[in-house]
């Protein structure tokens, strides 16, 4: 709502960008009106009128079996769009499903090859809708004016986007009467057709033979090719079934039954009216011979007064069935916008257009620019395309089966690719998810290719040619065709840049390995979000820490894009040195929450109070788990900011455990303290740590939780690899909509005879006595070039622990990757490192030690604390 006396807007962004959570309005349609969108959309009585015609030219009386092939490619893309909307009920189909597979950029073509498609076939229909108008009420003449075909299509294409704009349920209902009364008006005209033939024959007339059924009686392969390839596209249109799924009941079922069910009863309708139009009108190149060029655009006009008779029924009849062709046209087009307008509204919400075509209508539940604005680009490419000559309009349209194979083909190949894993989990997954759509895809391509560099490259097809240079005269259809989807390509790196910059940042500032470490093993998956929503700024890490502990951390930026991946770059970094500094998990996620307000003033600031902020891509906030392991122990002390998950499994039982962490709020956003929480895990324990976004498939949050312990029950023995990839596939199986992690590690405890330690008590006299053990102990683990140091360290150490605190101390070694020396005491002081003045008689004791190790370092326990340092093995004295 505006502030200053405006009303409430009238659309509103979409609330989400998941399946069911854009804001469409859901369980509009049942499986009747699922249906009818499929058969309308495929336009029947047009896409016979225009194309009965062509194939008959092409193969002669074999057209109803060539028209009923063209069905068995169809059938199979069907399959894999199918299984994909099982999985991802997605209204952006081809367009989600492609990203899914194979990245935004995949994604991205197909879903333009759908917006070419859709665009270019409205503006026809809204020609052939208009012309057909005028034939109807006896305006020939005006039907033949370039001028008042359009002016009639740009008021069709304004009425039919109105009428999808007011709601889905209203489409429906139109398209329910006209679909109707479009199939009995075909049906009555096929047996009307037949029964002429065998009662009252026309001179034409030629009786039903089986032969007409048979594909080898085709003169050439190249006939039959071609054949098919005009009857495949009279089938495209059952996909709109898929394109309304979040509109639907049972959208993850009923849109892919609907589908299958559509090209059945179109395999019927087809192979039916093919069969009596050709025994009724025969094959002849003359009068209402279906083999007459001048049929070829409209072989029912000639057909109606002749089947139908002309007396007065047969006249109004006659005129019932144009009327049933410009429906068609009609049905066929409004069932256009939908798909469109959908995919391009999905398409803004997955953030690959531009985020205006994401918002929806607050009553309709209607994309307002995806339908409004395709509208506007129809009208404007109508009226563009009639300023050319008619030439190039008919070679636009021919044109667009280059970007349906194209399509088809990618979702084919997709549903291939995205299930390749599960393909030999039963002979249905092998066949419904791999064969069929890896043959649909394959004949996809291949007609793809053949029509564009065999049928439609000629010169002498189509109304046009180009003569491009290097490759002489090209035929216009294959031109504007391949010109159309290079125009997407071209336009791809603009929208896609920021996705994949985003994610290349995202994998760059993850680890690129989790080094081995002797306190567990470890394993990790991390699940970018699709560019549907933007990458995200999920983390994970494993930070080696001192006397052999580690840390283990999943986060989680709130918010999508470079700034999320930025923000998660600097926790993950903050997290790395605060982790060094051997801070308790409560203090380091403090110190964390400091950091992110202090990044918050600081971009405030750079703002200004007069400037707006963008609310895109910002880091909204930060969950993160923060545990360290001591493999000496076996104690785990972990905090958490927001709620990301632990889950244990147990050792030989395989029992899984959620222990109830203190939850504090997200990194940034203020509130109560963090508290640190202290749980005993046994050796070969199994630990889960995950962001949340691994959850989000499931209805609740308690159903998410339950759904992980039954996967990770029973897998302490289970390699981790395999354990992560059964994690993820089992609460991730369809889309990601957030960015999601998981690391999962296996205790151990260190070995007895690589540590040893020792109590002292507060006494100068016990200074040499563990210079004496602590050069036994190294001689008896053949380390003995490494005593003269370690025995000078240990004493130092030891003189000031009992010089300057007092009270019992404790000497540990640890042989690890390099020999640890640590001594613990009672004090809290941290001693300080300082260079003495040539006159100073102290202070000389840390510059030594730091002389002689590596690294060292001081870490605060619940009774005093501990230094440690840590000296480097020769090779010979290093760990196998």
């Amino acid at each position: 709502m505006r502030l200053f006396g405006s009303a409430l807007s009238a659309d509103r962004p979409a609330p989400g960008t998941g399946v069911g959570r854009k804001g469409l309005k859901n369980d509009a349609l049942g499986p009747f009106s699922s249906v009818v969108m499929g058969l309308a959309s495929a336009g029947p009585a047009y896409s016979l009128a225009a194309t009965l015609g062509i194939i008959v030219a092409g193969v002669g009386l074999q057209s109803p079996i060539v028209t009923m092939l063209a069905f068995v490619p169809m059938l199979l893309v069907a399959s894999a769009f199918r299984e994909l909307n099982a999985s991802d009920a997605d209204c952006g189909t081809t367009f989600t499903w492609g990203t899914r597979a194979f990245g935004p950029r995949t994604g991205w073509m197909g879903g333009w090859a759908l917006i070419v498609a859709n665009v270019v076939v409205m503006v026809n229909l809204a020609e052939i809708a208009g012309i057909y108008g005028f034939r109807l009420v006896g305006l020939d003449g005006m039907g033949e004016s370039r001028l008042w075909v359009t002016v009639a299509g740009v008021v069709w294409i304004a009425v039919l986007t109105a009428v999808c704009y007011v709601g889905i349920e209203f489409s429906a209902t139109v398209q329910r009467w006209l679909l109707c009364a479009e199939v009995l008006m075909l049906v009555l005209f096929a047996v009307a057709a037949l029964v002429r033939v065998y009662t009252d024959p026309p001179p034409t007339a030629i009786h039903v033979s089986a032969s007409w059924f048979n594909p080898f009686q085709v003169s050439s392969m190249r006939d039959l090719t071609a054949g098919i390839l005009a009857g495949v596209f009279i089938y495209w249109g059952w996909d709109t079934a898929f394109s309304v799924n979040e509109e639907t009941v049972d959208s993850t079922r009923v849109p892919g039954r609907a589908a299958v069910t559509s090209i059945v009863l179109l395999l019927v309708m087809y192979g039916l009216v093919a069969t009596s139009a050709q025994a009724f009108a025969g094959v002849g190149d003359s009068g209402i011979g279906l083999g007459n060029p001048a049929n070829w655009d409209d072989v029912f006009s000639g057909l109606g007064e002749a089947v139908f008779g002309s007396r007065a029924t047969g006249l109004i009849l006659s005129r019932v069935l144009l009327l049933m062709v410009m429906t068609s046209a009609l049905a066929s087009a409004q069932t256009t916008i939908l798909p469109l307008a959908r995919t391009v509204f999905s398409m803004a919400v997955h953030r690959a257009v531009p985020a205006r075509f994401a918002r929806i209508h607050r009553r309709y539940l209607t994309p307002t620019w995806g339908t409004l604005g395709m509208g506007a680009a129809s009208i404007v490419l109508l009226v563009l395309l009639s300023s050319f000559s008619r030439n190039i309009v008919a070679d636009s349209v021919e044109s667009v089966g280059l970007a349906i194979a194209f399509q088809y083909g990618v979702t084919g190949f997709a549903c291939l690719w995205y299930y390749r894993k599960v393909l030999t989990r039963s002979f249905r997954d092998l066949v419904l998810k791999g064969v069929f759509p890896a043959l649909g895809g394959l004949i996809m391509a291949l007609l793809f290719l053949y029509a564009a560099f065999g049928v439609y490259a000629n010169p002498d097809y189509g109304a046009t040619s180009v003569d491009v240079p290097l490759l002489g005269p090209i035929g216009g259809v294959t031109v504007l065709g391949l010109g159309a989807l290079l125009l997407g390509l071209l336009l791809m790196p603009v929208v896609t840049r920021g996705h994949t910059v985003a994610l290349k940042l995202q994998r760059n500032l993850l680890p690129r390995w989790l080094p081995p470490h002797v306190a567990v093993d470890s394993a990790s998956r991390y699940l970018p979000a699709d560019s549907g929503s933007g990458v995200g700024g999920d983390w994970y890490d494993v930070i080696p820490l001192s006397g052999t502990r580690v840390g283990l951390v999943v986060g989680d930026v709130l918010g999508h894009g470079l700034r999320a991946a930025a923000t998660m770059g600097r926790m993950r970094t903050g997290v790395q040195v605060l982790a060094r500094l051997d801070l308790s998990p409560d203090e380091l996620l403090s110190r964390l929450a400091d950091l992110l307000e202090q990044t918050a003033r600081e971009s405030a600031a750079a703002h200004g109070p007069g400037r707006p902020r963008t609310p895109a891509d910002e880091a909204l906030g930060v969950s993160c788990l923060y545990a360290v392991y001591d493999p000496l122990t076996g104690r785990c002390s972990l905090a958490r900011a927001g709620e990301p998950v632990l889950a244990v499994v147990a050792p030989h039982t395989g029992a899984v455990d959620i222990p109830d962490l203190p939850t504090g709020p997200p990194l940034g956003i203020g509130g109560p303290p963090y508290r640190t929480t202290e749980i005993q895990l046994a050796p070969g324990s199994t630990v889960a740590l995950l962001t949340g976004g691994l959850l989000q498939a499931a209805d609740t949050w308690g159903a998410g939780l339950a759904q992980l312990s039954r996967v990770l029950a029973g897998t302490d023995r289970t390699p981790l690899e395999e354990l992560c990839d059964r994690v993820v596939a089992t609460l991730l199986p369809g889309p990601v909509d957030e960015d999601a992690t998981l690391l999962v590690v296996r205790t151990r405890l260190l070995d007895r005879n690589r540590f040893t330690q020792w109590e002292l008590p507060p006494d100068p006299a016990a200074v040499g006595s563990i210079r004496t053990a602590v050069g036994k102990q190294l001689g008896d683990w053949g380390m003995e070039d490494l005593a003269f140091a370690s025995e000078l360290i240990i004493s130092e150490l030891v003189t000031n622990a009992i010089r300057y605190v007092g009270g019992p101390v404790q000497v540990r070694l640890i042989r690890d990757r390099t020999l640890i020396c640590e001594v613990s005491d009672t004090g809290h002081t941290t001693p300080n490192l300082r260079h003495a003045a040539s006159d100073d008689e102290g202070g000389r004791g840390l510059f030594i030690i730091a002389q002689m190790t590596h690294q060292w370092g001081t870490r605060y326990t619940p009774t005093g604390k501990t230094i440690w340092t840590e000296q480097d093995l020769s090779p010979q004295d290093g760990l196998p």
